[in-house]
């Protein structure tokens, strides 16, 4: 059994070869090469062609024959399945429309950004825009298609014709500029006739299940498989040398993040635990979790390591970048190591302090996408909640965020900042600084970020999509242990028992490491008024995950704070550094 996967990104056509090997799936071979779906070549198909040309140099396998893929395999020639993710030429670019922006607007981003989406626009009857203001804005974006919701079933019409009037009053246009543009109406189904009559003859409309049929439910998943379904065939169908593509593929071409988030879901429900994921680039940062079984993906579109490096800094601030480098650095030398940066997007750190200011800016990239994303990641907006004695004293948010770290099992890290670290332990320190968990959370990147292809597999072929999953694309970093709570410096805040080997000491503000590979038990003894997890004072007893950097102990408490002299601050950062090996001396 040989399966190809590919993923045509914005830059780069990235492919591996899957094969099975004594009843188990394996990664064979991996190759790479520039996508071609802009001038002067406007031919995806092209870039994939490379992409395999090189596999075929690795393998010694042929899988092409006068330009098309061999399929199914036939002896040591071909492939027996072909699947592919794209986010190439922007990706899939959406607005999204609601009568409210906080309950139905929030609905229709998130099925958009679940399905692979950027969302461009949300617009809304409270946005604090005048109806010409709409209009021209949704003129102006060309987006990929419209998502419109609102209305509770058999609630307001009015509201909802409202928007539709002002979608069919702008006459948009799609970004590729082939035929209509496709509109998903999502919302009161009382109110399709109107919509339908309103919008019909100006754009392609879709009608599918409203995304709130109640103020207590969500119904993303119809949404989001009309949203890929409409992907293929109104985008994909359009962009250059798609359609050839489309004729290798076993499985629909599915949007990248809608992959991965895929991937990620699979994973959560198949190993019963809550993860975080985040995939970091040049000009964007995708942060997806699933906490409860609840998915939820967002994009900052302006925070990245290359294009968007400026926004990071100006985001986050001098200081907070300040803070994670330990040594003095002129202000004026920082900006400008930034600016270069940005106008050459694709170098990398030469020198150890360049290495060090790229991952202090990644710390602060990754942190601000979290706050992003725990800001999307709610539960139900409009929802009339019953609020006890202990919820009025302690002011408990209504619309508190789903994504809570001391029930996060897993962090799973990609993008080259985080996949390609020259050290494993920078990768471990950047996500712990940035995420800050709580309690026991494992820590993993991907390898060379291959979840896309094996998001898409995993619909026909889970076995193998998690088998590589486990073996070849997740690197174990280790487990962190981070105690929440205050003390004083140098007292003593958990006793932990590792195995039957030895016991160690945990320390308030000291950061250290445990060699360890495999499975192991510990038992966990926190003192008085410190949470490892399970309570206040609650030891416990647990199997924790080593890995390439092993069992991190981090006594720094929670809430974690920076030391506020900036000699106290150097000593402390370069103290944390030595003691996981993250920098080499000299």
């Amino acid at each position: 059994m040989r399966i190809l996967a590919s993923d045509c990104g914005s830059t780069t056509t990235k492919i591996i070869l899957i094969e099975e090997i004594e009843g188990h799936y394996r990664l064979a071979a991996r190759g790479e090469a520039p996508t071609t779906v802009e001038a002067p070549v406007e031919d995806v198909t092209q870039g994939v062609r490379n992409a395999i040309l090189e596999l075929e140099e690795l393998t010694g396998i042929p899988f092409l024959e006068d330009g098309k893929l061999i399929k199914p395999a036939s002896g040591e020639r071909g492939a027996d399945c072909y699947v592919s993710t794209s986010s190439a030429g922007g990706g899939l670019q959406m607005t999204v429309g609601g009568v409210v922006r906080e309950i139905s607007g929030e609905s229709a981003s998130r099925a958009a950004l679940g399905a692979g989406a950027i969302v461009m626009d949300v617009v809304a009857t409270n946005d604090g825009r005048l109806p010409h203001e709409r209009i021209e804005r949704l003129r102006e974006l060309r987006p990929d298609m419209i998502l419109l919701s609102g209305g509770m079933d058999g609630g307001t019409i009015s509201h909802v014709a409202e928007i539709a009037e002002l979608i069919a009053a702008s006459d948009p246009k799609p970004r590729l500029g082939v035929g209509k543009l496709p509109v998903i109406f999502a919302g009161n189904r009382d109110a399709q006739p109107q919509v339908k009559e309103i919008l019909d003859k100006k754009v392609d409309l879709e009608i599918t299940e409203n995304l709130r049929p109640s103020d207590k439910t969500e119904n993303l998943q119809p949404a989001r498989g009309k949203i890929q379904a409409l992907f293929l065939e109104h985008v994909m169908a359009h962009a250059p040398g798609y359609k050839n593509l489309m004729s290798w593929t076993d499985l629909p071409i599915m949007p990248t993040p809608a992959a991965v988030g895929l991937m990620m879901q699979r994973v959560a429900q198949s190993h019963n635990i809550n993860i975080l994921g985040v995939d970091i680039g040049g000009a964007t940062t995708d942060v997806f979790s699933v906490f409860h079984e609840i998915f939820n993906r967002s994009v900052s579109a302006n925070l990245g390591m290359s294009y968007s490096i400026s926004n990071v800094f100006l985001e986050a601030g001098l200081q907070n970048i300040l803070r994670w480098v330990p040594f003095d650095l002129d202000v004026r030398q920082l900006r400008n190591r930034i600016k270069n940066k940005m106008i050459r997007p694709t170098t990398i750190p030469q020198e150890l302090p360049d290495l060090i200011l790229e991952q202090a800016v990644c710390r602060e990239a990754l942190r601000l996408s979290l706050i992003q994303h725990k800001l999307l990641a709610v539960g139900l907006k409009g929802i009339q909640k019953e609020r006890t004695i202990a919820d009025a004293f302690l002011q408990t948010d209504a619309e508190e965020s789903l994504v809570n770290m001391k029930e996060l099992d897993m962090i799973i890290g990609s993008g080259g900042v985080l996949s390609h670290a020259p050290r494993r332990a920078q990768a471990a320190m950047m996500m712990i600084d940035a995420f800050l968990p709580e309690g026991v959370t494992a820590l993993t990147v991907d390898s060379i970020f291959m979840m896309p292809q094996l998001g898409v597999l995993s619909q026909a072929y889970p076995q193998a999509a998690e088998e590589v999953f486990e073996r070849d694309c997740l690197v174990w970093l280790g487990t962190v242990l981070a105690p929440v709570g205050e003390t004083k410096p140098g007292k003593k805040l958990a006793k932990i028992s590792i195995g039957d080997r030895e016991e160690v000491e945990l320390v308030y503000g000291e950061l250290k490491v445990v060699p360890l590979e495999g499975k192991t038990r510990v038992r966990i003894q926190p003192v008085h008024g410190i949470d490892a997890g399970k309570g206040r004072g609650e030891s416990f007893e647990t199997e924790i995950q080593g890995g390439t950097v092993g069992f991190i102990l981090d006594g720094r408490g929670r809430p974690f704070k920076h030391p506020s002299d900036p000699k106290t601050r150097i000593e402390k950062l370069n103290e944390w550094n030595q003691a996981l090996s993250v920098y080499p001396h000299g």
